[in-house]
């Protein structure tokens, strides 16, 4: 009995939550509202990835903005320290690329939807949509006349479903009178006419039931066809909205998926180049010419002395040459220290990686420039520097 009932219950809930039932159409109705929703969250999900983009874009370049000084004056040297440079210029690039997709995100996807939701949605002066209200008028039109046969079907059903219940009590009370010596002959057959009476009702409200349901069913075909033609054109315009999103996510997608992007494919393609190049024989021969036994020397020859016979007029033009020179020099080449440096010698300058001072004399033969740093004049080792550009 009570597995009668739960089923019984189900099929009542199944009714209640079907599209044909009076008044279920609004969910159809309010797709139209919830889908202007929708929009509106989409834009706001993607503004707050756009931000997280140009955030990323910042903090890549705030990271090689720190890096480059000190990678640059590091004391590694040849294919090794350009490896470790070329990271930084891989994130310059990648930064500008996140850039780019936070504004495409912004300006391309998001104004994109924005003009697409106020084209398609039309806004009343008293809230809600227009497309909103031509469904819900059509749903309501189509489904006014099934609702009244609703209404009287359920009543001519619960007027039959009374009788029946009613004659089902007189018989149950004309059987129990019968064969009772304590009720009377008289009171028996009053009991009996009132069973046939309510015998008669039930019949005639069942025959009045049936009526009424004929009329329904035989109107069902009419409410469908004009309820799905409603429908068809609330799917019509779901369908519109479906693939305008699916267009909206697919360049979302593009502008996101960076394993795709020939740029980022050539950053980490260039990279990967960069690291294989890294040859320690080269390196190895370079700090060997530059900084070991084979840089070239002078070796301590005997020098014979040569007495200078020169006019002391061309001397003194020599002198002011050489001072006319020296006086250009300090006005223009700055330079920037690549390695620690200290004097070994009082004519010597004393500077750390990454400082900047003048030069104010070309190298000589011995790898030797001249200088000024803090108004001091020296020298120092020429292959410890390099000239700003």
């Amino acid at each position: 009995m009570s597995s009668l009932l739960k089923e019984t219950a189900l099929l009542e809930d199944t009714n209640n939550e079907s599209f044909w039932m009076p008044g279920n159409y609004q969910r159809t109705v309010k797709r139209t509202d919830d889908s202007f929703q929708a929009c509106n969250d989409i834009v706001t999900c993607f503004q707050e990835r756009a931000r997280v983009e140009r955030q990323y874009a910042q903090h890549l370049s705030e990271w090689t903005s720190k890096w480059r000084p000190l990678v640059d004056s590091s004391p590694l040297y040849g294919s090794l320290l350009q490896a470790w440079q070329c990271f930084l210029t891989s994130a310059e690039r990648l930064s500008t690329l996140h850039a780019s997709i936070c504004k495409s995100l912004v300006s391309e996807d998001g104004d994109r939807v924005k003009t697409w939701q106020k084209d398609t949605f039309h806004k009343k002066i008293f809230g809600g949509f227009r497309e909103s209200q031509d469904f819900e008028t059509g749903f309501t039109r189509a489904q006014k006349p099934w609702a009244k046969r609703l209404k009287k079907l359920d009543k001519a059903r619960r007027t039959f479903h009374k009788v029946a219940r009613k004659e089902q009590v007189a018989r149950d009370r004309e059987a129990h009178a019968q064969g009772n010596p304590d009720i009377a002959i008289e009171k028996q057959r009053k009991i009996q006419e009132e069973r046939e009476h309510a015998a008669d009702e039930t019949k005639k409200m069942r025959a009045r039931y049936e009526k009424v349901l004929e009329e329904v069913t035989r109107y069902a075909p009419r409410y469908m066809e004009e309820m799905e033609c409603i429908f068809d054109q609330s799917q019509e315009e779901e369908r519109k909205r479906i693939s305008f999103l699916k267009q909206a996510f697919l360049s979302i997608h593009r502008h996101l998926d960076i394993t795709n992007n020939d740029s980022v494919k050539a950053v980490y393609s260039e990279l990967h180049h960069m690291l294989m190049s890294i040859n320690e024989q080269e390196d190895l021969r370079w700090w060997r010419n530059h900084h070991g036994p084979g840089m070239p020397t002078d070796w301590p020859q005997f020098q014979d002395w040569v007495a200078e016979d020169k006019p002391k007029k061309v001397k003194r033009r020599i002198e002011e040459k050489a001072t006319l020179e020296r006086s250009v020099m300090i006005g223009g080449v700055k330079v920037r220290t690549l390695y620690d440096y200290v004097g070994q010698e009082p004519d010597e300058l004393t500077f750390k990686a990454g400082e900047v001072f003048l030069k104010i004399e070309d190298e000589d033969d011995q790898g030797w420039c001249r200088g000024t740093k803090d108004g001091k004049e020296g020298l120092y080792p020429a292959n410890y520097v390099e000239v700003l550009l």
